[in-house]
């Protein structure tokens, strides 16, 4: 019997796990991508290389797209498609601290339809299919109900920028950050934190697993103009993610400033 596409992620991000900390803290090769696009270790490809084969092996009518494997039209004639970011947090990884992730996500006519977010060095596995609700650990979470003046939002400085809200007038929530997007999402998934957002392009190996985990633990979670996400586009970017309870939700997006999507 073929294992569900669920298992086979959570298969895969252990693997990955494992490749991963044989190289964490130990000063791996680091290169810059082409145009400021960020840094690369050898430990990202040697996952990359290592999900490829494997899962590409189980799955060979699935297309593929990955963080860093080179992308090209093949997977969009595809049914599915794996979308995977072989370490979700890179800057972190290289800095020595344990707040990255990898991120595994297999898409269906646009949506996700299961999401494995492992943090291996917090044996944290986050795992989602559709319809059938998060789990960290195999344990059922939920976001939070937090009013905003309770809030806790994770994001990046630049979009606590008073310009960016209406008013210029920040909401009035606590800022976090952690250094994986996926990461980020699942903390809002789980309940520990109570929004995220970011209003800049985001891409699609970023955000896919966690959003799914997100929705399936009754959250909100849209692009940054409010929209449903969509996945597998041609050029894999969606503008900005909003991800929260769904009263929070609403209310940090009407408290956003319309123009926020290009941010």
């Amino acid at each position: 019997m073929r294992e569900s596409d669920l298992t086979l992620l959570v298969t895969a991000a252990r693997k990955a796990g494992t490749i991963a900390t044989g190289y964490f803290g130990k000063s791996p090769q680091v290169t810059d991508k082409p145009g400021g696009a960020g840094p690369v270790t050898e430990a990202d490809l040697a996952v990359d290389l290592m999900l490829a084969d494997f899962l590409r092996d189980k799955r060979p009518d699935y297309g593929w797209l990955s963080e860093e494997s080179q992308d090209g039209p093949a997977r969009l004639s595809t049914a599915r498609q794996f979308v995977i970011d072989p370490i979700d947090g890179t800057r972190a990884f290289i800095g020595g601290t344990k707040d990255w992730s990898h991120s595994l996500a297999i898409v269906e006519n646009g949506a996700v339809v299961a999401a494995a977010v492992y943090l291996p060095l917090h044996d944290l596995m986050f795992t989602a299919a559709a319809g059938m609700g998060a789990q960290a650990n195999d344990q059922t979470i939920n976001v939070s109900r937090s009013a905003i003046d309770q809030a806790r939002v994770l994001a990046s400085k630049p979009n606590f920028a008073p310009a960016l809200w209406k008013g210029a007038t920040l909401p009035p929530f606590q800022q976090a950050f952690r250094s994986s997007l996926a990461y980020r999402l699942c903390l809002v998934a789980q309940g520990r934190f109570d929004a995220m957002l970011t209003l800049r392009p985001s891409w699609e190996w970023d955000i896919a697993a966690g959003a799914l985990i997100v929705a399936e633990a009754r959250g909100t979670v849209t692009d940054a103009r409010g929209l449903p996400l969509m996945f597998n586009n041609a050029h894999p970017q969606v503008p900005g993610v909003i991800a929260a309870g769904n009263d929070l939700h609403a209310d940090i997006s009407a408290r956003l400033e319309p123009a926020r999507a290009n941010h």
